[in-house]
């Protein structure tokens, strides 16, 4: 009988395979599982060389799968100062400062997490002045989709007197005809973010595109490092599967080398990042792409684009006007019939697809396009994708499942449920639109599939409390459904669901003999934790590949 490298026994464990759901042990070999099942036959693969694992009736569950990240930017930014929950300029102030008293070296200070109304209102560049006046500093928001800039980060930037934005972004100008500090979407914080050095880090979010010029090998090594430490920080909360959800050729060449080197840790997907600024021509990136990258470490296979923006900066592409802001309802990055012209493209190339869509006049327009893609090139098993679906018109609920798309959301995301604040969103939304928004229950009760991500580094990576959110999740008045889901759905949406998103459900996502030996112990037993105490339980070992990538205590 075949002995096993790694044996982790005497464990509560959820397979999340409909066929054997329960066990007590499971024994891997090789980067397999080798077996599933008792105790006590599991002991009989135990051979001198076996590690044991006594899991002390704690929870031991398939490799967490994070269907929704952006790992280079979130390893880059666990070196920001972290500004979340802190409101007000004397706690702001404070942090800002000594921040920047810590680190003399650096050509642009970020912050990351800040409120729409860190001061009762939206920053402004005056308002960072009086904190930091003589060194350039910016501070993003949770959703990374405004950034609020000092006047000295202004002008370093050459945007002080405003700048041409592409459809969709603004740097908003003040009464005084300067900026006012606030820039709103990507093309226009890009200056800004080019002072930091680091912005090759947000390079596959903001553009898709190559770095030019090349980096320097002490540059490579920098940008590694960032890889490096956003893949210990995942291991460390279980996850061993990641979808980024920006990319380029770059991003992937890194993560090669450090796959060469034994360095990696989870198994990633990269897309290729389709701008509205780019050609059809510039698909045969995305398929050179997959061609180079197929495998169970390191794959593409897929394609995002951006639909729209946020609720919080108005910039979500809705079919009502904002209950605040009369005759607007923001506007599509991508003509809704050149969507479905490249999403036919797309999906004739056997590429996914998966696109940010938050209001629901995107997701609408998002939906159309696949539907047309269907139609065009016949049915298939694609699993397209909506990255989101913050709000959803209740027509096209059922649509999600009828097409076969994915509902890619994110626990952590709706007012109140984890870290972000009730204001603005509930309010830009309004309160007539509420029952159609972030809805969860309602889409997985309607068939559709789903599967969940934290959007990490817009949200905490933790997936135990991503759970937690989801299982607890309370709705904001009377008389609208509760979009909580139960315990199993919220772990398969972040096991087994993560892997059919990704066409990787016949070898992840389960603990199944012959499967990928990716798994995750607990510090307890989930089922039997209170549904508000779940996110109080740790990660006590992450596996993948068979190999040991992270153990509680260790350094």
């Amino acid at each position: 009988m075949r002995q096993a490298d790694l044996i982790v026994t005497n464990a509560s464990v959820l397979t999340m395979d409909a066929a054997a759901p329960r066990a007590r042990a499971v024994a891997i070999a090789d980067g397999r599982i080798l077996a599933v099942g008792s105790d006590a036959e599991i002991a009989e693969r135990e051979g001198p060389a076996t590690e044991t694992v006594d899991a002390k009736s704690a929870s031991l569950l398939p490799g967490f799968v994070e269907s929704h990240l952006h790992l280079f930017l979130g390893g880059a930014e666990l070196a920001h100062l972290q500004l979340g929950g802190l409101h007000g300029v004397a706690a702001v102030g404070e942090a800002i400062r000594s921040f920047a008293a810590a680190h003399p070296e650096r050509p642009l200070l970020m912050a990351q997490s800040a409120d729409y109304e860190i001061f009762g209102r939206a920053a402004t560049r005056n308002d960072l002045d009086a904190i930091l006046p003589d060194r350039p500093f910016a501070m993003t928001a949770a959703d990374h989709h405004t950034v609020w800039a000092n006047s000295a980060a202004l002008k370093a930037a050459g945007i002080f007197e405003g700048r041409d934005c592409a459809a969709g972004s603004e740097v908003v100008m003040g009464a005084d005809g300067f900026a006012s500090g606030e820039l709103r979407e990507f093309d226009a914080f890009t200056p800004i973010m080019a002072l930091s050095g680091e912005d090759r880090a947000s390079l596959g979010l903001r553009t898709g595109g190559e770095p030019d010029p090349a980096p320097t090998p002490a540059e490579r090594a920098a940008d590694r490092a960032n890889l490096a430490r956003g893949l210990a920080h995942l291991a460390r909360h279980g996850v061993t599967s990641a979808v980024n959800m920006d990319g380029n050729r770059y991003t992937l060449d890194l993560l090669e080398e450090m796959r060469q080197a034994g360095e990696l840790t989870a198994r990633i997907r990269v897309p290729f990042h389709f701008k509205p600024c780019m050609q059809m021509s510039d698909l045969d990136w995305a398929s050179a792409m997959t061609r180079n990258w197929n495998d169970d470490w390191l794959a593409s296979g897929f394609v995002k684009m951006f639909m729209d923006g946020v609720v919080d900066s108005g910039t979500a592409w809705m079919l009502n006007d904002y209950p605040d802001r009369p005759g607007w309802r923001g506007e599509p990055l991508f003509d809704r019939n050149h969507f479905a012209k490249i999403a036919t493209e797309l999906d004739r190339r056997g590429l996914q697809i998966a696109v940010h869509a938050i209001g629901d006049a995107a997701v609408h327009a998002v939906i159309d396009g696949y539907a047309a893609a269907r139609k065009a090139n016949g049915a298939r098993d694609s699993r397209h994708r909506i990255e989101h679906v913050e709000l959803i018109d209740p027509g096209d609920v059922p649509r999600l499942a009828e097409l076969g798309i994915i509902a890619s959301v994110q626990p952590s995301h709706p007012p109140g449920a984890m870290d972000f604040p009730m204001e603005p969103t509930t309010s830009r939304i309004g309160r007539k639109r509420w029952a159609d928004a972030y809805r969860c229950r309602t889409l997985a009760e309607a068939g559709a599939r789903l599967a969940f991500a934290s959007d990490w580094p817009v949200a905490d990576v933790s997936v135990l409390r991503g759970i937690n959110a989801a299982v607890t999740r309370k709705p904001w008045a009377d008389g609208l459904q509760d979009e909580s889901v139960g315990l199993m759905d919220a772990l398969a949406a972040y096991t087994i669901g993560g892997a059919h998103a990704e066409h990787t459900d016949d070898r992840k996502g389960m603990l199944r003999k012959g499967y990928l030996a990716d798994l995750v112990l607990l510090s307890g037993d989930i089922e039997a934790a209170a549904p508000e105490e779940i996110d109080q339980l740790e990660i006590g070992l992450t596996v993948c590949g068979g190999r040991a990538v992270y153990r509680a205590g260790s350094p």
